[in-house]
């Protein structure tokens, strides 16, 4: 073989390496292409199926919002109605503990009206009295102590002042007009009371 003839063996085969080269480029973006269009096809359907997951959550979170408000109203209806049955009815226990005071006081009236021994109805009647002062006990209720004590105008009220001729008793509550009382530590009713002066 010449020269001549290898140089264009060689040349032949250049032109051949690149049309090769470029139905390989050609053959490669074809299938690149439906690749692609796969993939967004794969991509949307990715979305699709997370949008559709994310609205069956939000439903679910919509039915669980609704049952909650509808359980917490029942919750405060329920609440609501105890409470005023419970304001109403608060005293009943006190007042059932009350009625033997009654009972005994209702026996003593029909006593005064037969009896003959006055002393026998003030014993009577002391007994109730004391029975009484027990159950406000039994309650948490006691008695203002005044007499004799300084002015205090956080358990007492000054009705009025006498002059008293002892310099101890000046300032001093000499009088009690009404009694005070407390439950456990709150004043029910002031001591309306006298000053010394």
């Amino acid at each position: 073989m010449s020269k001549k003839h290898k140089k264009e063996d060689i040349e032949q085969e250049q032109v051949n390496q690149q049309t090769t080269s470029t139905e390989s480029n050609v053959t490669d973006s074809n299938t690149q292409a439906p690749q692609g269009d796969a993939q967004q096809t794969e991509a949307s359907q990715a979305n699709e199926d997370k949008v559709a997951e994310l609205t069956t959550q939000l439903e679910e979170m919509k039915d669980k919002y609704l049952r909650l408000t509808a359980e917490f109203d029942n919750y405060r209806k329920r609440t609501l109605k105890e409470k005023a049955e419970l304001i109403k009815f608060a005293s009943e226990e006190v007042l059932k503990d009350l009625l033997p005071v009654i009972d005994d006081l209702d026996r003593a009236l029909k006593a005064i009206e037969t009896a003959n021994d006055i002393n026998a109805v003030k014993e009577g009647i002391s007994l109730i009295v004391n029975k009484f002062n027990d159950f406000l006990k039994a309650k948490g209720v006691k008695e203002i102590d005044a007499i004799g004590k300084e002015l205090d105008t956080d358990l007492h009220e000054a009705i009025t002042k006498i002059p008293v001729q002892d310099d101890a008793q000046k300032g001093k509550i000499v009088d009690v007009i009404q009694k005070g009382y407390m439950l456990h530590e709150k004043v029910m009713r002031f001591s309306k009371v006298v000053v010394g002066e």
